[in-house]
C-alpha cells in the first residue's frame, strides 16, 4: 500500500494513446408528401497504441513479457432509404425500402516490446472486412390503439485477411464470405391513460474477428443472436416518462479476445436476461432528469457465468437549459462488481464515473467543454 499513486503502475510504461477522426454527410430528398428519399455517407479513422505488461518476467526474464498492440484502421460506409406512406384500406402504412454497405480496413499489429520500443512482431495482419445489407420494413397502424412494425434484412460480409508475417509457422491469409437473413417484428398496444404496451421480437448477430474465421474455417463469422423484450411505457404523471422492460438474448457463441495472445476464442452459446427501468421527468422549464438502471444475468448454457458481463448499471442526468443558448448538464454512470471468470471465484471491480458538460449552441453551431 502507498507504493502506487492513484493513476500509477506496476510498470512504468504501460499506456498509450488512441484517437478518432469522424465526417458525416446527410442528404434528403422529399419527393412529394408521400415520398422521402434519404441518404446519409460517413467515415471514420481511428488509431490506438497500448503497451501493457500482465506477467511481468514470467515468459521473458531478460527482456520481460510487455506487448504493444497497434490499430490503424479507415471505415466507411453509406446509408440509402427510400419510404413511401399510403392508406390501403384505411390503416396508415409507411414502407422502408434500403441498402446499407460498410468497409473496414485495419492494420492490426501485436508486438513484443521492451521499454516502448518493438522487439518483434507476433502478429501482423492487414484485414479488408466489407457488408452489404439490403432491407425492408412495414409501419402500419391498422387502429388507433394497434401498431405493428415488421421487418427482413440480408447480412452479407466478405473478410479478406493478409498477413505481413508468419505466425506459428503459419501465414494467416485467406478470403471467406458468409450471409445471413434476420428479421422482426414489433407490437405496440395503447395508449390507454397515456400508457403504452409493446412487445419485440428480432434475430441478429455479432459478428466475429476475420482473423478467427480464416485462421479456423469450421468457425461461423456470423453467430445468431435473437432476442425478445416486453414491456410498459407510460405518460401518465404530467412532466414524467417511465418505462420498464424485461428482456431476453439468446447468443449461438460468445467470443472472447485474448489480447495477450492476440487470437478469439469462441465460448459456446449463452443466455442474458434482465430489466431496463428509465425515467425522464421535466422537473422545471428549464431543468430536466433523465436516468435509467439495468439489472442482468449472464450465464453459458453450460451454467458458467459470462466473464466480465454487467450484472448492475446505472445512469442519471441532470441538464440544464439557460438563455442565450447555454446548457450544462452532470452525469453519473455506474457498474456494480461482476464476475471476471466463468466459475464465479474472481470478481471484477465496479465503479463510478461523474461528467460535467457546458454547451454553447448558436444556429446551426454547436461549440461544448466536458
Amino acid at each position: 500500500a502507498g507504493l502506487l499513486s492513484r493513476f500509477g503502475s506496476i510498470d512504468p510504461n504501460e499506456g498509450g494513446s488512441t484517437q478518432r477522426s469522424n465526417v458525416n454527410v446527410d442528404w434528403s430528398w422529399r419527393l412529394d408528401e408521400r415520398q422521402l428519399v434519404a441518404v446519409r455517407a460517413y467515415g471514420s479513422y481511428y488509431a490506438l497504441d497500448l503497451f501493457n505488461n500482465f506477467t511481468f518476467f514470467l515468459n521473458d526474464e531478460q527482456n520481460g513479457d510487455e506487448i504493444n498492440q497497434r490499430d490503424r484502421r479507415i471505415l466507411a460506409g453509406l446509408d440509402a432509404r427510400y419510404e413511401l406512406q399510403s392508406q390501403p384500406f384505411g390503416a396508415t402504412l409507411t414502407s422502408t425500402a434500403g441498402f446499407q454497405y460498410r468497409i473496414d480496413a485495419p492494420r492490426v499489429v501485436l508486438a513484443r516490446s521492451i521499454q516502448r520500443h518493438q522487439l518483434e512482431r507476433v502478429q501482423d495482419v492487414d484485414v479488408v472486412e466489407q457488408s452489404y445489407a439490403p432491407y425492408v420494413k412495414l409501419d402500419v397502424v391498422p387502429l388507433d390503439w394497434l401498431r405493428l412494425v415488421t421487418g427482413a434484412r440480408g447480412d452479407i460480409f466478405s473478410y479478406d485477411v493478409r498477413s505481413r508475417v508468419t505466425a506459428t509457422g503459419q501465414r494467416l491469409d485467406g478470403e471467406a464470405t458468409q450471409a445471413r437473413a434476420n428479421v422482426k417484428a414489433n407490437l405496440v398496444l395503447g395508449p390507454w391513460y397515456r400508457t403504452e404496451l409493446f412487445a419485440n421480437f428480432g434475430t441478429g448477430y455479432h459478428s466475429n474477428d476475420a482473423r478467427a474465421v480464416i485462421s479456423d474455417p469450421r468457425q461461423t463469422a456470423l453467430p445468431t443472436a435473437r432476442g425478445y423484450e416486453f414491456g410498459v411505457k407510460t405518460r401518465a404523471i404530467p412532466r414524467v416518462e417511465f418505462s420498464a422492460t424485461y428482456w431476453v438474448i439468446d447468443l449461438a457463441s460468445e467470443l472472447v479476445f485474448v489480447g495477450d495472445d492476440g487470437t478469439t476464442e469462441a465460448r459456446g452459446p449463452s443466455r442474458r436476461d434482465g430489466w431496463e427501468l428509465a425515467l425522464r421527468a421535466k422537473l422545471l422549464d428549464w431543468l430536466e432528469f433523465s436516468g435509467d438502471t439495468t439489472f442482468s444475468n449472464a450465464a453459458f448454457d453450460t451454467g458458467g457465468a459470462v466473464p466480465l458481463a454487467p450484472k448492475v448499471t446505472a445512469r442519471a442526468e441532470l441538464t440544464a437549459r439557460l438563455p442565450w443558448g447555454l446548457s450544462t448538464s452532470f452525469e453519473m454512470r455506474y457498474l456494480a462488481d461482476r464476475w471476471a471468470d466463468e466459475a464465479r471465484q474472481q470478481t471484477a471491480r465496479g465503479y463510478v464515473l461523474f461528467d460535467w458538460t457546458a454547451r454553447y449552441r448558436f444556429k446551426s453551431i454547436e461549440a461544448f467543454v466536458s
